[in-house]
């Protein structure tokens, strides 16, 4: 026998559903707190028992599989190919790139051993055996592009051997001090690129391409606006010749690194001899890009939508996009529902509308509808036995938390219709966000003061050098985000300098 649940018409059952979110932190009370309460009470991720490392749990991982899906299908549509390379570097392939090995050295994890045995002293316990020690140490990847230019050098003799396309799906490690769920860890998933080019012109074209891509999909998937731009020299990629990103602004007014594509010019080909015999019968050095996104996509995702009650997923990336809950009270009311919302789920998937029949008896519709709305589904359909009667259901709206009831018929091309307004109107709400959070000024005590009490990107001229840029830092704790790929010639002078500028770059705190 179900558990028995009193039934209520639809509109005072909803009014008096409990809300899960209401648990939740305030956002403009502590965002950082609510960040970390969200991502756990959603169940998304939670801590492990290793430090600093993450365990993404079934429904964090099912959003994560809908972005790895897009970014492959659009990486492949670009002539890219998936391949593997091993986890682990030998340290000497490592320190080739020098300027790559000093840019990640602080953060490597390294194998020095490769065995344990019983310690005699303390039984039952183990210890590493001095007899294992490795004749190289083995440094777990922090990127793979030492690795992957050692490999590249028997695959390539000729020209005709060129381009290479590769993308690897892979874990890295990079052992971060302070860490927190998606955002940094010390071993997290990504992607990353790695090509090869007989031209620099090809190797830049790559690199801005991919950039573009990955805009691409931060704005039609993730409805996150970005401002594609170019990193300063002091904030590339360790190796790159040019660095160009996506930066984007979360509901705090931080800003977040969501992409990175790295010009590598011919600096890997170089520390690791890979040549090739050009057009013209000469030989030459490879040119060279890599590029990548990880889970911190995830945490990007999160800021940028989510509210007080809980995740707000963009149906492109929702793992469910509408869930139907029953109401009733007995076995036979259940069974009347049910055979409509069947046929619904057919008509849905038919649509390609991913979608889920809630038809759980050890939770109540309320418990259900707090869950659902936690996790941040688009839509929620609610089914009584007054909803047969009168042939409609009820239709909730996660984005804008509005209600109303619609006829059965002709629901699901409806339904179809509104997913993709929720994913307009989420881009759209982020991008007026975004682009009132742009703010120009023209002097240091202008600058200082939005970022104090506005936040956001604050767009100012900067005189080009590495030295201004790291005061700024050290006085505002704000870093040069990108010089904008649009930006404008403009004369003006530097804000904290004075000294003559020509464009304004965007300066923000951030993650």
């Amino acid at each position: 026998m179900l558990n028995y649940f009193y039934y209520l018409t639809m509109h005072n059952f909803c009014a008096k559903t409990p809300k899960m979110g209401k648990n939740l932190t305030s956002r403009g009370e502590d965002y950082s707190k609510w960040y970390n309460e969200l991502v756990v009470k959603a169940d998304l991720a939670e801590n492990s028992a290793v430090r600093g490392c993450m365990v993404i749990k079934p429904y964090g991982y099912a959003i994560w599989e809908k972005m790895q899906a897009e970014l492959d299908r659009m990486f492949k549509e670009t002539g890219h190919q998936n391949a593997y390379f091993p986890l682990f570097v030998p340290k000497s392939l490592f320190e080739a790139e020098e300027k790559n090995a000093e840019g990640f050295a602080k953060e490597c994890a390294v194998v020095t051993h490769y065995r344990l045995q019983n310690d005699p002293d303390n039984e039952g316990k183990l210890r590493v055996d001095p007899e294992a020690k490795l004749e190289e140490e083995l440094v777990v990847r922090p990127t793979s592009e030492a690795i992957i230019w050692n490999t590249y050098k028997g695959w390539i003799q000729s020209y005709r051997d060129l381009p290479i396309l590769v993308n690897q799906w892979a874990n890295v490690v990079r052992w971060e001090m302070r860490t927190r769920l998606f955002l940094r860890t010390a071993e997290f998933l990504w992607q990353e690129g790695h090509t090869a080019h007989a031209t620099k012109a090809e190797a830049l074209q790559e690199a801005e391409q991919m950039n573009d891509v990955y805009a691409t999909f931060a704005e039609q998937f993730m409805a996150i606006p970005v401002v594609k731009g170019l990193k300063t020299e002091s904030e590339r990629f360790a190796g790159a010749e040019e660095t160009y990103c996506i930066e984007a602004l979360m509901q705090d007014g931080k800003a977040l690194q969501a992409g990175t594509s790295h010009f590598l010019g011919q600096n890997f080909a170089k520390a690791f001899d890979v040549k090739f015999t050009n057009k013209e019968g000469k030989m030459d050095h490879v040119w060279a890009t890599s590029w990548g996104v990880s889970t911190r996509l995830m945490g990007a995702l999160i800021m940028t939508h989510s509210d007080d009650k809980g995740l707000v997923l963009p149906p492109n990336l929702a793992p469910i996009q509408v869930v139907i809950v029953p109401i009733y009270k007995n076995d036979e009311q259940l069974d009347a529902i049910t055979e409509v919302a069947n046929s619904l789920l057919n008509d849905l998937r038919a649509l390609g509308v991913s979608c889920k029949f809630d038809s759980r008896t050890t939770h109540r519709p309320g418990a259900k509808f707090a869950q659902h709305e936690l996790q941040g589904v688009p839509l929620r359909i609610a089914i009584g036995p007054k909803d047969l009667e009168n042939k409609s259901v009820e239709l909730a709206r996660r984005d804008t938390l509005t209600k109303e009831i619609m006829p059965l018929e002709g629901l699901t091309p409806k339904i179809k219709v509104l997913l993709e307004e929720i994913q307009v109107s989420l881009f759209t709400k982020a991008l007026n966000f975004r682009d009132t959070h742009i703010t120009e000024v023209n002097s240091f005590e202008e600058f200082k003061d939005v970022l104090n009490t506005k936040t956001g990107f604050v767009s100012a001229h900067w005189d080009g050098s590495t030295e201004t840029e790291l005061k700024i830092k050290e006085l505002t704790k704000a870093t040069i985000r990108c010089i904008p790929l649009d930006a404008k010639e403009e004369v003006g002078v530097c804000v904290y300098s004075g000294q003559p500028s020509t464009k304004r770059v965007l300066f923000a705190k951030a993650y």
